[in-house]
């Protein structure tokens, strides 16, 4: 071990102030991206005394699934006010910030070399539980607080930029989605004049299904009318490969409406002809079919993220016209895909969701012309995200560089 890591244990100490007066309210988990996110706990009915407090600068984590999840949810708290954790969580601090900064501790952790070495001193248990001690005797380079410092502004420089970034993408979402609600829930899409339909006299007819009117030449549908489905391929598992080939997109990289790869991996065998079928396009829309998020995990491809070819149990929407695509995700997201999806799943312990189901989410589909003036509309837009996205993903990958970096750091 190289002469400036030291013991993990012998900076940190272990904190267990529990909620007793009742001053926190809220209560919050850690997602698989290392941060505190608010609980799907049912809590109703239960003594909250005994949930952990987290105070700012201190650190939760949960060491039981490990060996399961591959990765060990750990987070630091920025919050001024205090919160709780699950009673099941570890809660601690760092014993003297003057030697450890909490901000360069969590870098620590969201490398994943320190999941990968979290995962291999995890116990026999069927979820590959991380023993506390274990934990502790983990090691990290620590150098000069200076240093420490240096390393985390240059750190918050990238986090900062991406989370701006991010900002931006919610942005161009919500105006276009506006764009959507105005054209195809409000019907004040422009006329032939550029007037707004409705408002301006536009031709109505009743329609009995939705109990409304509706413009002229419209119909009631589902995605199946305006999209074809494409299915993954039953890619072996064994004959994956970390380095080079072609990356395999597979539910674990469907996440809720952007696709993340830190968990990739590529094929770099055969491709056979049923294989050609599964490569993915720009602007494809692909559904994770199977997970407790089903319905909400659901992304746009870029095309950055081309090559792709797409895995079983992730299904693929195309339209069956180009002008169609926005308006098909656009649906989705006005219309709450997700909502139709809790009510259709299938699945117990894992909820599940068929192609079929995909294909019969109901969509009120306009007349080509309209559908396709709302892609003119909306295709700036969704180009800006798709290259603020891409900027992201260069910056992720420097973010990455940079933990990468700390294991080298004297």
């Amino acid at each position: 071990m190289k002469s400036n890591y030291k013991r993990l244990g012998d900076y940190i100490e272990p904190v267990k102030v529990r909620n007793s007066e009742l001053k926190a309210k809220e209560l919050l988990g850690i997602n698989i991206n290392k941060h505190f996110m608010p609980s799907v706990a049912n809590i109703v009915g239960t003594d909250l005394s005994n949930y952990k407090l987290v105070q700012k600068n201190q650190f939760a984590c949960n060491r039981m699934h490990v060996g399961r999840d591959y990765r060990i949810p750990v987070a630091v708290s920025e919050s001024e006010e205090p919160f709780m954790v699950s009673p099941a969580y570890d809660v601690f601090e760092i014993k003297e910030s003057k030697e450890l900064l909490p901000e360069y501790l969590m870098m620590w952790f969201e490398r994943a070399e320190f999941d990968r070495n979290s995962w291999f001193y995890t116990d026999a248990d069927v979820r590959g539980g991380l023993a506390w001690q274990a934990f502790e005797d983990m090691q990290l380079p620590i150098p000069h607080i200076d240093k420490q410092r240096e390393i985390v502004k240059e750190y918050n420089t990238i986090q900062n930029r991406i989370a701006l970034n991010q900002q931006l993408i919610q942005k161009l979402e919500e105006t276009a989605q506006a764009i959507y609600r105005e054209w195809f829930v409000e019907f004040e899409f422009p006329d032939e004049n550029g007037k707004p339909y409705k408002s301006n006299g536009g031709e109505m007819f009743w329609n009995e299904e939705l109990r409304k009117e509706i413009p002229k030449g419209w119909l009631m549908g589902i995605l199946e009318n305006i999209s074809n489905q494409l299915m993954g391929f039953a890619f072996k598992g064994e004959q994956y490969v970390n380095d080079s080939g072609v990356s395999v997109l597979r539910g674990e990289n469907v996440s809720e409406k952007f696709l993340r790869w830190d968990n990739h991996k590529k094929w770099n065998d055969e491709i056979t002809p049923r294989m050609e079928k599964c490569y993915l396009q720009e602007n494809d829309i692909v559904i994770g079919m199977d997970g407790s998020k089903v319905g909400k995990n659901w992304a746009v491809v870029s095309k950055y993220d081309l090559p792709l070819l797409l895995a079983q149990r992730v299904s693929c929407l195309r339209g069956k016209k180009k002008a169609y695509q926005n308006f098909i995700f656009y649906s989705m997201c006005v219309l709450d895909f997700e909502n139709y999806v809790s009510q259709v799943q299938t699945g117990t312990s894992i909820p599940h969701i068929s192609g079929l189901q995909i294909f019969n989410f109901p969509v009120l589909i306009a007349i080509d012309s309209v559908i396709e003036k709302f892609d003119n509309a909306v295709s700036i837009i969704t180009k800006h995200k798709s290259n603020i996205i891409q900027e992201n993903q260069k910056l992720t990958e420097l973010k990455e560089l940079l933990l990468s970096k700390l294991a080298t750091i004297n």
